[in-house]
């Protein structure tokens, strides 16, 4: 359900908005709309502070992850006999400070490292040699150059000089002249410049960059230790943020300040207490339809499952929309079990859920819940139609729950469309109820005659049924119930292209139907592939190494499958969801969520976070 939403404007004290706003944050029910544009030097300094906090954590994490993937090495040993001894900092921002700071040290020193890496490779076949030398003899008249070439043999020397083949191979090698005044580029050469410094110089610093960089890790490791303390920072950074930004998006004018917002309608009487008691002056009304108020939904307890899924896609039904949470539920439980369809699979997941639940106490329930709910839909499923693992004799002990009308292809294609059918009337029905005092009632009423008179219509053309003569009767009212209140009157100048592209929209109700069958189609490639690989494993004679064969093909191939059919049900089961029935609905997904503003630590005097005596601890706005 929606929870409906009342519009606030509160006005206070211009001197005290920063006490209005504690106030708000502590009732934790205004979902905020700022005024004017919510940017200040406190607010970008806020902001900076929490996305620094954020970056110190992310690079400890990372610290602790490399140093868990080297336990036991070398370099892990080294790091357990270190000393860490030396404390980190006692503030966060100090410590952020420090930890940002060696980051950036260490991204500048490796970025140096593989640079000094390729500083020698046109070189680094020629072993070491001091550039300097070089660069001495021409001073004194003595010219020396260094050639490649990819002939198998040194070419001739230019008069004047000596050839110095330096290493050579088939494909070619590198050598130097020697001699007097400048010589011509021998035949099928090229010049090698002079590097900068010799190759020991150049290891030298290597060596130094490293040492110094297992210094860094060291430090970092140390920090990674007290990582807690930025943890339980991060909430208060974030807070400062959020009341930095709520306080620059107040307006004001003279002694005056005030700012917008949103509640649940049923928690408007703690803002009107809160008012009362601090002097606020209050205005509470109805959004109008300019209004974009902000999307809450509370779930009863069977549907809030569904969450998770729409979550992890990112929609939210708009304010004014619906939630078609127990639809998409109900439907996806039912799609899910018909992609995947296989009741083996169904214990694996169900399994799985089981252990993860085990070992994640602290993790959400819902997630776990709508696994178990799908888990059982799948096996139920594939019990009714007798498939386990693609097998292809089923156990006759499990006989009395196949249903021998789900045996049938054309009967499977048919329960596609019937759920199609039955799918996309809910979305017209829905919209009948919401509008059952507009005419446009009768014109979703219509489309629900229409939609079954293409089902009908699939049948017949794809699975060769009679078409029902009475059919035609119900297509003409629903046509004629369309073209007639499909539009206000008042609203035929600016939309009537609708009614010009009514054929087009009737078609597409034809193919949203027949759509529905993609849950035979992926159903059915699933039992195939997992056919296919219990015919590879058991083909041939049986001996050891061939049953080692079979059991890694029996496992790759089924791991292989679950991979695809989790695929399908994202691609498909979740699409005639949120667009085949979202759009017969009249669905967007354009909803804003809504957050309240409210603190996620203790008050300041009661938080574990104290400045320092530099002025380094966190900064609150006033």
């Amino acid at each position: 359900m929606i929870v409906k939403m009342n519009k606030i404007l509160l006005l206070c004290q211009a001197e005290r908005r920063a006490a209005a706003l504690k106030a708000l944050r502590a009732l934790g029910v205004l979902h905020l709309v700022p005024v004017r544009e919510a940017k200040s030097e406190d607010t970008d300094q806020a902001r900076n502070e929490a996305r620094a906090c954020e970056r110190a954590i992310r690079v400890l994490e990372q610290q602790a992850a490399l140093d868990a993937s080297s336990y036991g090495s070398d370099k892990s040993d080294k790091s357990d006999r270190s000393d860490l001894s030396d404390k980190p900092p006692k503030t966060p921002k100090a410590m952020i400070r420090e930890t940002l700071a060696l980051d950036d040290e260490r991204k500048t020193l490796e970025d140096r490292r593989a640079a000094l890496a390729q500083e020698w490779r046109p070189w680094e076949d020629l072993g070491d040699f001091d550039p300097q030398a070089v660069r001495a003899l021409a001073e004194r008249g003595v010219t020396l150059r260094l050639y490649r070439s990819r002939e198998p043999q040194p070419p001739a020397a230019p008069d004047g000089f000596h050839l110095f083949p330096l290493v050579w191979g088939p494909k070619g090698g590198a050598y130097a002249l020697v001699g007097d005044g400048e010589a011509e580029t021998p035949p099928e050469s090229e010049p090698l410049p002079l590097p900068t410094r010799s190759l020991s110089e150049t290891r030298q610093e290597a060596e130094e960059i490293g040492r110094r960089l297992d210094e860094i890790g060291e430090r970092l490791r140390a920090l990674a230790a007290q990582r807690t303390a930025l943890d339980a920072a991060l909430p208060q950074f974030r807070d400062a943020a959020r009341f930095a930004e709520a306080q620059a998006g107040m307006d004001a004018q003279g002694p005056l300040a005030w700012l917008r917002g949103y509640c649940p309608a049923d928690q408007a009487d703690a803002i009107r207490r809160a008012a009362a008691k601090e002097g606020w002056g209050l205005l509470i009304e109805e959004p109008d339809e300019n209004d974009a108020p902000p999307t809450q939904i509370r779930h009863p307890f069977w549907v809030k499952p569904i969450q998770s899924v729409l979550d992890m896609i990112g929609i939210l039904p708009g304010y004014r929309e619906v939630d078609i949470s127990a639809v998409f539920l109900l439907f996806f439980s039912v799609f899910f079990a018909m992609i995947v369809g296989d009741a083996g699979y169904g214990m694996i997941f169900l399994a799985l859920s089981f252990f993860a639940r085990k070992k994640m106490t602290a993790a959400p329930k819902e997630p776990f819940r709508l696994l178990y709910i799908l888990s059982a839909s799948t096996i139920v499923w594939g019990l009714m139609t007798g498939n386990i693992f693609g097998i292809r004799a089923f156990p006759a002990l499990l006989q009395p729950l196949r249903i021998g009308w789900l045996s049938n292809i054309e009967n499977i294609m048919l329960l596609c469309f019937l759920l199609g059918a039955i799918h996309l009337t809910i979305a017209h029905g829905w919209n009948v109820l919401r509008m059952i005092k507009t005419p446009q009632a009768l014109a979703h009423a219509g489309w629900i005659a229409i939609t079954w008179v293409m089902f009908f219509a699939a049948r017949t053309m794809i699975l060769n049924q009679e078409f029902p003569a009475f059919v035609y009767a119900l297509l003409g009212v629903g046509l004629l119930a369309v073209i007639l209140f499909m539009t206000p009157p008042k609203l035929l100048k600016t939309e009537w292209t609708s009614h010009v592209m009514l054929p087009l929209t009737v078609i597409g109700n034809f193919v949203d139907v027949v759509s529905y069958v993609r849950l035979f189609a992926v159903g059915s490639a699933s039992l195939a592939v997992a056919q296919a690989f219990n015919d590879m494993a058991v083909g041939g004679e049986m001996s050891v190494l061939r049953g080692l064969g079979a059991a890694l093909i029996l496992f790759a191939g089924h791991a292989l499958n679950i991979v695809l059919c989790g695929l399908g049900v994202l691609v498909h089961g979740v699409r005639l969801n949120t667009l085949e029935f979202s759009g017969h609905i009249g669905m967007q997904w354009t909803g804003e969520p809504y957050r309240p503003f409210a603190a996620e630590i203790l008050e300041p005097e009661q938080s574990n976070i104290k400045n320092d005596e530099a002025g380094d601890g966190l900064k609150r706005p006033a």
